[in-house]
């Protein structure tokens, strides 16, 4: 049996009235409908019980919220190296990289034990309650971390199906895949690096930046940025100047989730705010409060934040919490973030990018970086 026909998105607006960054990714969203239609009347003519089990909550997962960052910095690198024309291929790319971000995220979720995702339980919580009713034999857990982990092993054939259509048919196909498959390795490493380094009880700055690097500047700006830039056959100073733009504004993105991930509103986030510090996972806030605590001789913050397992009690993660507050850590990773988000203006406008655009990206660093980036004299 033949597989689902490539997905093509509908015309694009004329160059003389391109779509906005928030326009690209509503068509994103479209777009990404359309993929996952087509899938699933694959996974069905496959295999019925798997598609409803499996493929279906794959497909709602994907559409269920989340950021879009990475599918607005795609069209943000396409527009910056000129982009124009037809818009599919760089609309199909973005759906391809929601679809790899729900593997990340259904993945993530297994090796950190996470019970929430946008709102809704983690997927593996949501096969072990189904486990659960329906009175199967066996560990509900092991059964849900298990049928999760193949759930975005799905979700990740799906992005490299949708990714191999797009640059099968684009005469810039090979660079595109070339930047694809830098950013698949560049994830799994700092994956594996954040593991490792949560299992050895690291408490390393010089990691904790390998790891946002690797798991987010790179995956979440840089090589989206480069992927649209591609995808416009950009010159290689450009793509130069926009990976540049995008290290600096996915690392400001990385350490506004570490923020949030010790002091966030579960309600706004989707997600638990003391996971990072109940499994007392290496982030550069973490790094930073270690390394303030040894130079101003605070025993007391040192002890708390290199605290074993047993010993994250409820009452411990508020005393970690104080103790990021007390070091001066958290105001110190504040104003990193500002100079990031600083930094990644000045890259981006060095690729001769229209005001237009170069005005989107502001807005979009604002929303990864979670504070407004001013002009980098502002800051000296």
């Amino acid at each position: 049996m033949l597989g689902p026909r490539p997905t093509v998105a509908g015309p694009g607006a004329p160059d003389d009235a391109p779509l906005t960054a928030p326009g690209a990714t509503r068509a994103v969203e479209a777009v990404l409908g359309q993929v996952l239609e087509a899938r699933l009347r694959h996974a069905r003519q496959t295999d019925a019980v798997a598609a409803r089990d499996l493929a279906e909550r794959v497909a709602a997962f994907s559409l269920r919220g989340g950021k879009r960052l990475r599918t607005a910095f795609v069209w943000c690198g396409w527009r910056a190296a000129g982009g124009s024309g037809d818009t599919g291929p760089v609309l199909r790319t973005g759906a391809a990289l929601e679809l790899l971000q729900a593997c990340a995220l259904i993945h993530d979720d297994v090796m950190d034990g996470s019970p929430l995702r946008r709102g809704a339980p983690a997927l593996h919580v949501d096969f072990a309650r189904g486990h659960r009713a329906a009175r199967m034999s066996g560990s509900a857990e092991s059964f849900g971390s298990s049928a999760a982990v193949l759930a975005g092993d799905l979700a990740l054939a799906w992005a490299d199906d949708l990714l191999t259509e797009t640059a099968l048919a684009s005469p810039h196909g090979a660079r595109l895949h070339g930047e694809w498959r830098a950013m698949r390795t560049e994830m799994v490493a700092g994956q594996y690096r954040d593991l490792k380094a949560q299992a050895s009880g690291s408490s390393s700055g010089e990691e904790a930046l390998a790891i946002a690097e690797l798991k987010s500047a790179l995956y979440t700006v840089a090589r989206p940025l480069a992927l649209g830039a591609t995808l416009a056959g950009a010159d290689p100073h450009t793509v130069d100047a926009l990976r540049a733009a995008g290290r600096c504004a996915g690392l400001a993105f990385q350490l506004r989730d570490d923020v949030l991930g010790a002091f966030g509103d579960p309600l706004l986030t989707g997600k638990p705010a003391d996971d990072d510090l109940r499994t007392r996972k290496l982030t550069h806030l973490l790094a930073t409060a270690v390394r303030l605590a040894g130079t101003t001789g605070d025993h007391e913050a040192a002890a708390v934040l290199a605290a074993g397992p047993d010993a994250r009690s409820p009452q411990t993660v508020e005393r970690m919490r104080a103790a990021l507050e007390r070091t001066g850590a958290r105001a110190e990773v504040e104003a990193r973030i500002t100079e990031l988000a600083a930094a990644a203006l000045r890259h981006f406008e060095a690729t001769g990018a229209g005001a237009r655009v170069q005005q989107e990206f502001t807005v979009l660093v604002e929303r990864a970086a979670g504070v407004a980036p001013r002009p980098a004299e502002e800051l000296v």
